[in-house]
């Protein structure tokens, strides 16, 4: 295997442009349909142990590479190595597979193969795999030259111990009704539409109206939107009870009182507890909560409203149209490219390379999945970005968003330890944020006026402060949810509202129906990534420490930045916050002087 590392801030980038171009024209194949979609992909790499016409839905062939690695002797530490690699690759094409299978389900919820496919990975494909998952795992912990492995696999070693540990054969067939059970969420989510002057809409493009002047359409489109979402209430509910009773068994059936803290385990949430996340809810009731207030109430005055209501947090306050930085995906696109090589040369070309792949799916459009994501395409280590665009100015810094996460994939693209190219999901994040922060100087490409910078720029900062409680809320709910299975519909809704009014000052809901009783269900990850949403807050904080650095010494903090980001999985949370220049802590007095930092730019 060789214990070679990437050093810390060694650009290994020019090399990894010189091997993509280089493929980039070689002989495409079919790879069982994939490419239907991915049209632009390069060639995947030569590969050392699996055969190139090897198909990952076929269960037999899979079970008879998976049963060749379980029985093979194992002498010596060089076989070890051997039989480790080779187990690394069949990863990387599998997940390759799995990613390509949940991406085309998610850019055509009507695309009836691309279900068909994603129904079989999730019903046959990973059942099968995952008692031989447990099975190498165990192998390879059980090994009796372990003491003699290499040293940098002690974090990997760890996380493979707490699979096994929390591996149950029993809960394969629980762990597929989950995923079908949350992709009918996916599903209902994106064929939602709304007739709203005279055209069908999506929710996401019914978004735009919140940011319409005249309040009179800003409140009509808010509560078509409403009773749009009202409709599948029941269902969603429905769909939500069904989770948190498999969820919950999944937990007993691996010894866990509850799913919470058998979900944080799974995690590999080796460098905190959940009794840190009350931790950060605190803090953000003492820190941000008065700042929100102040955000709000300078919103209301500028406005000239007696209260404010939902449909007035989005809009100008002095009245102005709304931003309307783009009209294509393609125009977000080469500009967000611009602001990237700007940023860092390194980070222009890389995108540069997304787009000539065909890596991007940015526009909204009927029957696509709600929300945006970067998922990996591991055996080509290439990042790919989907996302809902509609023009908007939040588009801007969601592609700036994502675009951070695969200039992570970017970074880890040589690390020799596959589970290493990987790095724990708050430090993801916090790379993804940083990059909103670090681009948002670069706002002339999209906006020729200073005016309209600055209001860009305040939007952002203004929901950095407005994110933070919103985190909280869905944290608290969730752990609520999962300490108290056995609750009620009511029971859940008033838990929900009770969180909710901790952390949403100066709103008035008045008027506004039950509205604001079902607003979590919105969020996907409660449904599809349950507790993926601390990460969110914590690697906000890890942003704003990157930020704050970068505005004494730009050139150093994106240094150190990068440094993190090649580091991938081989270092801890703690670790990689201390490289990037901040630290791990959830407390007030860390998080205050950030949001001091904020709200001085922003004039308070």
């Amino acid at each position: 295997m060789g214990e070679r590392l990437v050093k810390p801030g060694v650009d290994v980038s020019q090399k990894n442009e010189k091997s993509l171009r280089a493929c980039v024209e070689r002989q495409k194949r079919d790879d069982g349909g994939m490419r239907v979609y991915f049209k632009k992909l390069p060639a995947a790499p030569k590969r050392r142990f699996i055969p190139r016409d090897f198909q990952c839905g076929d269960v037999a062939a899979l079970n008879r590479v998976y049963e060749s690695l379980a029985a093979r002797p194992l002498p010596n530490l060089g076989a070890v190595k051997e039989w480790f690699e080779e187990w690394s690759e069949l990863t990387m094409i599998f997940d390759e597979y799995d990613a390509m299978t949940y991406i085309r389900k998610s850019v055509n919820s009507k695309d009836r193969r691309a279900r068909k496919d994603y129904l079989h990975l999730i019903q046959k494909v990973r059942p099968a795999v995952a008692p031989w998952r447990d099975k190498l795992n165990r192998r390879l912990l059980e090994h009796p030259l372990r003491r003699r492995f290499p040293k940098r696999w002690g974090l990997l070693l760890r996380s493979k111990q707490n699979a096994v540990d929390l591996f149950r054969e029993k809960n394969i067939p629980i762990q597929s009704r989950i995923e079908e059970t949350a992709l009918s969420y996916s599903r209902l989510m994106a064929g939602l539409e709304v007739l709203f002057k005279g055209k069908k809409r999506t929710l996401v493009q019914m978004g735009r109206y919140q940011e319409e002047p005249c309040r009179v359409l800003r409140e009509e489109a808010w509560k078509k939107a409403v009773e749009c979402r009202l409709k599948v209430r029941g269902e969603v509910d429905g769909i939500y009870d069904q989770l948190v009773k498999l969820r919950t068994r999944e937990a007993k059936n691996a010894g866990f009182g509850n799913f919470r803290d058998y979900c944080h385990q799974g995690y590999d949430r080796f460098d905190y507890r959940p009794s840190d996340c009350f931790v950060f809810h605190d803090a953000v009731e003492e820190v941000v909560m008065p700042a929100l207030r102040l955000i709000r109430e300078w919103r209301r005055q500028e406005m000239g409203l007696e209260r404010l209501k939902p449909w007035d947090l989005a809009v100008d306050p002095q009245g102005r149209a709304a931003l309307n930085p783009f009209r294509r995906g393609d125009e977000l696109a080469e500009n967000c490219g611009k602001i990237l090589a700007r940023v860092e040369p390194v980070f222009g070309r890389q995108f540069g390379l997304m787009r000539r792949f065909g890596l991007l799916d940015l526009d909204n459009r009927p029957a696509k999945e709600p929300g945006g994501y970067q998922h990996t395409l591991s055996e080509r280590q290439l990042p790919f970005i989907f996302m809902n665009a509609v023009g908007r100015d939040t588009d801007v810094r969601t592609l700036l968003h994502e675009a951070g996460h695969a200039f992570h994939t970017f970074a880890m693209r040589e690390e020799p330890v596959l589970d290493y190219r990987h790095a724990p999901m708050e430090f993801c994040e916090a790379a993804s944020m940083s990059m909103e922060l670090l681009g948002n100087r670069h706002l002339d490409l999209f906006y020729r006026r200073e005016e309209d910078r600055e209001r860009s720029t305040r939007a952002l900062l203004e929901g950095v402060i407005e994110v933070l409680p919103w985190i909280a809320t869905i944290d608290a709910f969730q752990h609520w949810v999962y300490t108290h299975p056995a609750h009620s519909r009511a029971e859940r809704s008033a838990a929900w509202m009770r969180i909710r009014r901790r952390f949403d000052g100066g709103v008035d809901w008045t008027g506004c129906g039950r509205a604001g009783e079902f607003l979590w269900q919105k969020q996907g990850h409660l449904f599809g990534s349950p507790f993926y949403y601390i990460e969110y807050g914590i690697a906000q904080m890890g942003a704003l420490m990157v930020w704050t650095a970068s505005l004494k010494n730009r050139r150093a903090a994106l240094a150190r930045y990068r440094r993190a980001l090649a580091l991938g999985g081989s270092r801890g949370l703690r670790e990689l916050f201390r490289v990037a220049g901040g630290r791990l802590d959830f407390s007030a007095k860390t998080l205050r002087p950030l949001v001091e930092a904020v709200m001085e730019k922003l004039g308070f």
